[in-house]
């Protein structure tokens, strides 16, 4: 594995902070800008449609740039932003911020894949695009609650001011030590949608949005759910979240590595069922402070394997494939913003223990079209990288 994706997944990892910190900090927003706590809560929205929105729109104005110049402007974006969000007098100019923010991780990530896997044979892709992933993971596991605890000490303002100082970092790094990389033969703007339209596509974007939404749904309100079915807090309940984001970094690198040697299709499959299986069982295993633990140990490892099989399959299915992991990021952000309305209506009608019904539920669907695919992508796909 070429050293150089551990700098891509760096990068991953400070835009994926950049996304996720916010909700670590949302009391240090509301008390600062004198805004409520819901209001706070938008910046987070804010930051997920702004990326759903401009990853596919980004993708296709910067087609023509060199893939290390890209990065490199995507990093300083991001960090642009962040430093923007760390200087911020106001709440709209917060909201700005978190909007530019979100601009540059929405060309950094799907860019950032697509330039790791043409640093390896095909055979090694699935594992390329985990790498990249792993990025993602290891801020949810390590940079949430790293911004999280900073915050106390710095404030959030040094806290968005810290992980601009790491996108810059990284984007000096990628220039200094990444080669330059052409950018794909160009491509008209009708026929590289009309690729996305095609059904094999569209129908991996509708396992991303309602995969993200079955998950999301529920782990976005686990706090209420771990209370009512485990009784746990403090400490105890940071441990069940934390051995959710183990999971996610075990199951992400192992999907990698799956994909290459049994197929996409394949290893989407596995990951489907166990989160199937997962979800359906969660009000009965997650009893127990070790039992929630265990549960959402197997949950995370499950739900994250789902990235390296998808990217895997939108890279073979099209030459434009930078447009279609940025549609591909744009319905993981999408489905993530929804499933925070999904899940609030579902807690206010029925209460936190009904969260995993309705996960379990979309899921299934999941599984349903997971099967669909695996027909109409035929056995190409289905068999590893490697031989293609």
């Amino acid at each position: 594995m070429s050293a150089r994706t551990y700098l891509l997944a760096g990068g991953a990892f400070a835009v994926g902070t950049s996304a996720y910190v916010v909700s670590g900090v949302l009391p240090l927003v509301s008390a600062d800008l004198g805004v409520s706590i819901a209001a706070a809560g938008q910046l987070a929205t804010a930051f997920a449609l702004s990326y759903a929105v401009g990853a596919p729109i980004l993708a296709t104005l910067t087609g023509r740039w060199e893939r290390r110049t890209l990065l490199f402007v995507a990093l300083l974006v991001s960090g642009f932003g962040n430093a923007l969000a760390a200087v911020a007098p106001n709440y709209p100019l917060l909201v700005a911020a978190r909007i530019i923010g979100a601009f540059g991780a929405a060309v950094y990530t799907p860019a950032a894949t697509l330039f790791a896997t043409g640093l390896l044979p095909p055979a090694e892709r699935g594992r390329a695009v985990a790498r990249v992933f792993g990025g993602l993971t290891f801020a949810l596991v390590l940079g949430v609650p790293a911004g999280t605890l900073l915050g106390g000490s710095l404030g959030f303002r040094g806290v968005f001011g810290l992980i601009a100082l790491i996108c810059v970092a990284v984007a000096v790094a990628a220039w200094r030590l990444l080669p330059k990389v052409d950018p794909p033969p160009q491509v008209r703007l009708r026929e590289r949608f009309a690729v996305a339209a095609d059904r094999r596509v569209l129908t991996v974007l509708t396992i991303t949005v309602l995969g993200v939404l079955g998950t999301m749904t529920v782990f976005i309100y686990a706090v209420p759910l771990l209370g009512a079915t485990a009784g746990v807090s403090g400490v105890v309940l940071s441990l069940v979240l934390l051995a959710y984001g183990v999971g996610g970094m075990l199951g992400n690198a192992l999907a990698g590595r799956f994909t290459d040697r049994f197929g996409s299709t394949r290893t989407l499959l596995v990951a489907t069922v166990g989160v199937v299986v997962v979800m359906a069982t969660l009000p009965l295993t997650a009893t127990t402070a070790v039992g929630a633990g265990l549960a959402f140990f197997v949950w995370g490892a499950t739900a994250w394997a789902f990235n390296p099989p998808l990217q895997n399959i939108l890279l073979e299915l099209s030459p434009a494939g930078g447009l279609l992991l940025s549609l591909n990021a744009s319905a993981i952000y999408f489905g993530s913003g929804v499933s925070g309305v999904v899940g609030g209506v579902v807690l206010g009608l029925s209460g936190p223990t009904l969260l995993p019904v309705v996960g379990a539920g979309l899921a299934v669907v999941v599984l349903l079209l997971v099967v669909l695919l695996r027909r109409i992508v035929g056995a190409r796909l289905a068999k590893p990288s490697r031989t293609l």
